[in-house]
């Protein structure tokens, strides 16, 4: 593409509410035919989907008594913990210009060139010998959309496990042991491998891949008038923490596209107020669910047939599908 422009931007900052809103801010101002490759880290920080609950995904307590922080973003997904042995990414881009797998090609080929041989698992994760080294997310606006994640290079597993809750109906259902047992720092397979080398090759492999006349600038977001809206979202209490109501009923379940707790306020029969926590990554769905239930009498034939108006393509008939045959479990 002739006219296509590219940027690299590095944050200065570790903080993650800072970090969290140049994203954002990226993501607003993105051009025409326009492609940034943001990287930034954050230091003892636990960052959960747009849709989850802090307080079941976190040992909130632990975590900012130890001078960490608790930060949500906009995409959906699990949670997740970053340090200084961690690199993020995220691949902001003109909306017609996504392309998954351009993108993850640029961080494939960035590790490969390190020594390292890579492959995506064909879900949102990218590993070495069949452990995770890189989670992924994604959110989209009407313009513009973004692609981001995780490279752990020397992260503390220790603080990992410490600050993350994982429900035991998500080990079982993936069969898993522990966090140590399947995922893997990328120091462990390349001793010498420095934050600054995977950097730059994930500089490299970026221009290499997309081409374009480059621009790099390292920004400090602290200092960025721009972001002070936005930083004040991000470190809110309202954002990260959110209301938890006091619910009438709450359904939990895990299904193979993620974990689903359903809240439900009622009022004569009628389903006042629906709050849905899920680690799911289809964001918009999760949360138009929420929507049409309110004002649905409670009643399974009522409840099925309002999301199953939603169920507009394939992998949204596989959700939808699956919540409906739960709940008709539930005898509803």
């Amino acid at each position: 593409m002739a006219d296509l422009k590219t940027q690299i931007v590095h944050s200065l900052s570790d903080n993650p509410w800072y970090n969290l809103a140049l994203e954002e801010y990226l993501l607003n101002q993105v051009g025409k035919s326009e492609v940034i490759l943001y990287l930034w880290q954050n230091q003892n920080t636990v960052v959960i989907g747009r849709n989850q609950n802090a307080w079941k995904e976190c040992r909130c307590k632990e975590l900012e008594a130890e001078g960490g922080k608790l930060a949500r973003r906009l995409s959906g997904g699990g949670a997740v913990f970053h340090d200084l042995g961690n690199l993020n990414f995220t691949f902001i881009v003109d909306r017609d210009l996504y392309n998954l797998e351009k993108q993850l090609e640029v961080i494939l080929e960035a590790v490969r060139n390190l020594g390292i041989e890579a492959e995506f698992s064909g879900r949102n994760d990218l590993l070495v010998a069949g452990k995770k080294f890189s989670g992924n997310a994604f959110y989209f606006t009407a313009d513009s959309a973004y692609h981001h994640g995780t490279i752990l290079i020397n992260t503390d597993f220790k603080k990992l496990v410490n600050y993350l809750q994982v429900s035991k109906e998500k080990i079982k259902a993936k069969g898993i042991e522990s966090v140590p047992s399947r995922v893997v720092n990328l120091l462990e397979l390349k001793p010498d491998l420095t934050i600054g080398k995977m950097k730059q090759a994930m500089e490299d492999s970026f221009k290499r891949l997309y081409g374009g006349d480059c621009e790099k600038q390292e920004l400090n977001p602290t200092v960025l008038e721009e972001l002070e809206d936005l930083y004040e979202k991000y470190s809110s209490w309202e954002w990260r923490y959110g209301q938890t109501p006091d619910f009438d009923i709450i359904f939990e379940n895990r299904f193979s596209w993620g974990g689903i707790e359903l809240g439900l306020k009622l009022k004569k029969g009628y389903i006042k107020e629906a709050v849905i926590y899920s680690d799911a990554m289809d964001l918009a769905l999760i949360q138009e669910i929420s929507s049409v239930l309110v004002g649905v009498p409670f009643k399974i034939n009522d409840i099925t047939s309002s999301i199953d108006r939603l169920a507009t393509d394939s992998t949204r008939k596989e959700v939808i599908k699956d919540l409906k045959e739960w709940l008709r479990s539930k005898a509803i």
